[in-house]
């Protein structure tokens, strides 16, 4: 692993990263705004399925704020492959990223799981009892798993700034 970070931190790339100021600040900006807008997203949609608003049917929030999801998740991609290309060896090497990574994983497939199960029983969740809490529980995993990776993100920055 040590030979591929030396090698990434020594492409072209990752030097014109490092060396213009402004390009790791406004990276790490875009990414926290993504990963606020996911937060926010499922938010939305848990706070619907909890039953703690009922403004419109399950389905219709669903595909309201689905959309913002995904569209933050590739900004969140990009960013953040971007910040590593840029510090390899602070990112990389760290267990805390690996565990984050780790996280983001799952909390992407839960949310793939959470969305085709919307597609498929939104309507009935609104009328089933059972359904609407199997579907709370699996709404705070998800929000949980979100929540996860980013405090282990949050972890990183503050021992970066120590």
């Amino acid at each position: 692993m040590m030979a591929f970070v030396q090698w990434l931190q020594a492409t072209p790339l990752s030097l014109t990263i490092r060396k213009i100021g402004w390009v790791i600040p406004l990276l790490q900006t875009l990414h926290i705004m993504a990963i606020g807008l996911v937060l926010a997203a499922v938010v939305m949609i848990d706070m619907r399925v909890w039953g703690w608003s009922r403004s419109e049917p399950l389905s219709l929030r669903a595909r309201r704020f689905l959309p913002w999801i995904w569209a933050a998740m590739v900004v969140l991609t990009a960013t953040g492959i971007a910040l590593v290309i840029a510090t390899p060896r602070r990112t990389l090497l760290d267990p805390t990223f690996q565990v984050k990574m780790l996280m983001t994983a799952v909390a992407i497939a839960a949310t793939l799981w959470f969305a085709a199960a919307l597609r498929r029983r939104g309507e009935t969740w609104d009328h089933d009892n059972f359904g609407r809490r199997m579907a709370g529980v699996l709404a705070a995993a998800t929000l949980l798993l979100w929540v996860g990776v980013t405090l282990a993100g949050r972890g990183r920055w503050i021992a970066n700034l120590l």
